[in-house]
């Protein structure tokens, strides 16, 4: 059966619209959409597993579990029905897929980064320009089956922080996260929450999988990542987020994305971005 052709490079606003694109009968749906930064993109969830990406600026999405960070050349696999709500730091220009859910069986339940490679950040951007409700068998949907494979069996980057339940842990990520720099120890934060610092110690472990020092220095990358892709200055960034020298935060930095801060962003500013 023949499908209309529409240009998919208008936003949809109307909840109608929304229903109206995630009944839609194509597996895959492809948007485009530009943000200017600091743009909020309030709590929200789809009937469709989303995959978020940023072929400019960086996005930083919240759900119950976690926090994530996606930088250019990462994306994101949020699982249908996932409240969440997004956050751009530069100008951001997101290039959306919604996957039907029959169409997303094979893939993760949870959330979760994943490394785009050339060939797949091709292909994200190209998709955008397709018509939206294109016809089965067609060139369209060869285009989103290939790029369900890629994501398939795309590495999964680490670019996330867990969000502890514990009350008094939150009473600590709340601080950390408006105040990155902050130093006290565990022992320190016992004395402003009310436990001693073995106890939360065992908990961060517990509820994050990582010891404090692990999960403060990935809140303080992921913030990093934020201000830079505002366009911030490195050295400016590395003292913001508590590192007392730009060797160290470089260091961190490279160790994470395998790369300087100065030369990934610089990747990802020269990097062909298709279309």
């Amino acid at each position: 059966m023949k499908t209309r052709n529409v240009d998919n490079r208008t936003k949809p606003r109307s909840p109608e619209r929304q229903k109206y694109l995630m009944n839609a009968p194509q597996a895959v749906i492809a948007l485009a959409l530009d943000e200017p930064d600091g743009h909020r993109i309030p709590l929200h969830w789809h009937s469709r597993a989303q995959l978020l990406y940023a072929s400019e600026g960086v996005m930083t999405v919240t759900t119950a579990s976690g926090v994530w960070v996606l930088p250019p050349l990462r994306a994101m696999w949020v699982p249908a029905f996932t409240e969440h709500h997004i956050r751009a730091s530069g100008h951001l220009s997101m290039r959306t897929l919604y996957i039907r859910p029959d169409a997303a069986r094979n893939f993760p339940p949870a959330c979760r980064i994943v490394s785009v490679s050339p060939l797949l950040r091709e292909l994200i951007v190209y998709s955008t320009t397709l018509p939206r409700f294109y016809d089965a068998g067609g060139h369209a949907e060869h285009v989103m089956r290939l790029i369900l494979e890629l994501i398939r069996f795309s590495d999964p980057a680490t670019l996330d922080l867990p969000i502890p339940r514990d009350a008094r842990l939150r009473k600590i990520y709340d601080r950390l996260a408006s105040h990155p720099s902050e130093s006290r120890t565990l022992e320190q934060w016992g004395l402003r929450v009310g436990a001693t610092g073995r106890t939360l110690s065992r908990l961060f472990r517990a509820e994050t999988g990582m010891s404090f020092h692990q999960w403060r220095q990935q809140l303080r990358l992921l913030e990093a990542l934020r201000l830079l892709g505002r366009g911030e200055p490195i050295t400016n960034v590395a003292l913001d987020v508590g590192y007392s020298s730009l060797s160290a935060f470089v260091s961190v930095f490279r160790k994470s994305l395998g790369v300087t801060p100065g030369r990934y962003f610089r990747n990802e500013r020269s990097a062909p971005v298709g279309g």
